[in-house]
C-alpha cells in the first residue's frame, strides 16, 4: 500500500469517523468500563489504549484477511476467540515487559476481550473489507479511544492532584521520565476527581464540549454545502 492512498476520500473518512465523528467514547459511549475505571491518571489512560490499540489493529486485520474462510453462522464466537487469543498475548506480554503498569491495569487487560468496540468493527467493518482498511479502520478507532482516555485522564489527574502522566517512568519505563509534569504546585489535591463519580463528571464535560462544537460546525455551513450534503445522502440511500 502506498503512503498517498492514506490521504485518499475513504481513508481520510475512516480516520475521521474514529477521531471525532464516530469516536469510541465521545459518540458511541462504549467501552465505559475501563474507561472510568483506569483513567485516574493520564498514564494510566495511555497504557489502557495502547493495549486496546494493539489488540483491535490485530484483531481487525485477523478477521480480514480470514474473512472468506469463517463460516457465517460461527462468525461471532471465532471473532470473540481470535480477541482472546490477542488479548492474552498483550497481557504476557505487559506481565513480562511492564509489570508495573500490568499491576494497575490489572483486571482489565483481560476485559479487553468484552471490550465491544473490538467486537464490532470486527463483525461491522473488518469482514466486509481488505486488510489494509480494515487495519486503518483498527487503528483510528483505537487512536480515538485512546486519545479520549488520555485527555480523560490528564483533566482528572490535574484536578485531582494537580500533575501530569505522574509515575511515567516506573509504568512505562525510564524514557519515559520527561512526561512527568507538575502542574500545580503544593496542590492539596481534590478526591472527589480521582474517584469513579469525578470520571462520570469529566466524561460529561467532555461529551457536552463535543456536541456543542459539533453543534456550532454545523450551523456554520453554508446553505450550498447542506443542499450537496442532502444530495450526497440522497445518492448514498
Amino acid at each position: 500500500m502506498k503512503l498517498s492512498s492514506l490521504f485518499s476520500e475513504p481513508y481520510r473518512k475512516i480516520a475521521k469517523d474514529g477521531l471525532w465523528d464516530n469516536n469510541v467514547v465521545l459518540t458511541q459511549n462504549l467501552a465505559l468500563c475501563p474507561l472510568l475505571a483506569v483513567t485516574g491518571t493520564a498514564t494510566n489512560g495511555l497504557g489502557m489504549g495502547l493495549a486496546t490499540m494493539v489488540v483491535m489493529v490485530a484483531s481487525n486485520a485477523a478477521v480480514s484477511f480470514n474473512r472468506h474462510l469463517i463460516p457465517t453462522e460461527i462468525r461471532i464466537p471465532i471473532f470473540v476467540l481470535l480477541i482472546a487469543a490477542l488479548v492474552t498475548l498483550v497481557d504476557l506480554f505487559l506481565n513480562a515487559w511492564m509489570h508495573e503498569l500490568h499491576k494497575v491495569l490489572g483486571l482489565f487487560i483481560p476485559l479487553i476481550v468484552t471490550n465491544c468496540v473490538i467486537l464490532g468493527r470486527a463483525e461491522a467493518f473488518a469482514s466486509k473489507q481488505p486488510l489494509m482498511p480494515s487495519m486503518w479502520d483498527g487503528f483510528m478507532m483505537s487512536v480515538g479511544f485512546t486519545l479520549a482516555m488520555v485527555v480523560l485522564g490528564a483533566a482528572r489527574e490535574i484536578s485531582g492532584a494537580g500533575t501530569l502522566f505522574a509515575n511515567a517512568s516506573v509504568l512505562l519505563g525510564e524514557s519515559f521520565r520527561f512526561m512527568e509534569l507538575t502542574i500545580i504546585p503544593e496542590y492539596k489535591g481534590f478526591l472527589l476527581m480521582a474517584l469513579p463519580p469525578g470520571g462520570f463528571i469529566m466524561l460529561g464535560f467532555m461529551v457536552a464540549a463535543k456536541r456543542l462544537f459539533d453543534k456550532k460546525a454545523a450551523q456554520k455551513q453554508t446553505p450550498g454545502a447542506v443542499i450537496e450534503s442532502l444530495q450526497l445522502a440522497e445518492q448514498d440511500s
